[in-house]
């Protein structure tokens, strides 16, 4: 039963999305995956990464990338194929440009540009406030650290080797933490609305949840729909800005259903000569963009 009120329509699809492809056969996984398939040539695949599928399985994960890769290479190489490789990662709730290779010697080709950092990826976000200035730079380690809440949980955070000295607010160097990585992350506003912002972000390194952590906690604009990075100290619901609500047709108490809305835009491989990909944001993306009245830029 179909409600007939458009909110809560969009409601039940939104709820709806994250589930959807963990219910579903592996071979029929592929089958979405094989439609979602942008490029491919005799070293990689291209596909269009959907919300809410893991690339890799776990706890209570049913369906993934990983497991489904031997089928999928099946189907788009008419049987005889061996299994396709994953070169890069995507998380759980991230949409957009993947790449996978044909063979062990590609995917280890693939991995070492994105290592060496010769693959430039372009990332689009919806994020909550404004980011100042409107464009620049973030460069601040991240490490890894156990929260102690009522809920104790792991987060990626930041750990800055720089300080203000509270005495005269001068900029200080600290001894950074040993397990930090280097984070560097570009960015740039597209558009702003509705407390909203739409950014475009060059990820340079690339660390887990790197440019959910830089956004939230280095600019203070967390990612419309991250639910783990909008607070520090507890696992709760983002709050967002009664104007922001407002266009959405959203009630506070229902914001746990909106989806992370970070997509994989573009990504550029350097393979003999450089391969270009481009992935429209996914239907709910847009339908954010329409209602908090931001402008998608045209390419």
């Amino acid at each position: 039963q179909i409600p007939k009120d458009p909110t809560q329509r969009w409601l039940r699809e939104l709820t709806a999305l994250s589930q959807q492809l963990q219910q579903v056969h592996p071979n029929v996984l592929a089958k979405i995956l094989k439609q979602r398939t942008v490029y491919q040539n005799e070293e990689i695949v291209v596909i269009d990464k959907p919300y809410g599928l893991p690339v890799h399985g776990g706890p209570g994960i049913k369906n993934c990338i990983a497991d489904v890769l031997p089928i999928l290479a099946k189907m788009l190489e008419n049987m005889k194929a061996e299994p396709l490789h994953l070169c890069h990662r995507l998380d759980k709730e991230t949409t957009g440009v993947m790449v996978l290779a044909r063979s062990k010697e590609a995917a280890e080709k693939i991995r070492l540009l994105f290592k060496t950092r010769q693959v430039e990826k372009i990332y689009w976000a919806i994020v909550l406030g404004d980011p100042d200035p409107v464009e620049g730079v973030v460069e601040i380690p991240i490490v890894e650290k156990e929260v102690q809440s009522h809920q104790s949980h792991y987060k990626m955070t930041l750990a800055p080797n720089y300080r203000l000295r509270p005495e005269d607010g001068k900029v200080v160097k600290t001894r950074g933490d040993r397990s930090a990585e280097r984070a560097v992350t570009r960015y740039r506003r597209l558009a702003a609305a509705s407390a909203c912002s739409l950014l475009e972000l060059q990820p340079i390194t690339g660390v887990k949840h790197q440019i959910r952590v830089h956004l939230a906690y280095g600019l203070g604009c967390p990612i419309l729909g991250d639910h783990k990075y909008s607070h520090w100290s507890k696992l709760a619901p983002q709050k967002l800005p009664e104007l922001t609500l407002r266009r959405l047709k959203l009630e506070q108490s229902k914001a746990r259903h909106l989806p992370l809305h970070l997509h994989a835009h573009r990504l550029c491989l350097p393979l003999g000569q450089p391969l270009d990909f481009v992935c429209k944001p996914p239907f709910f993306f847009q339908k954010t963009l329409r209602k908090l009245e931001l402008d998608i830029p045209k390419d």
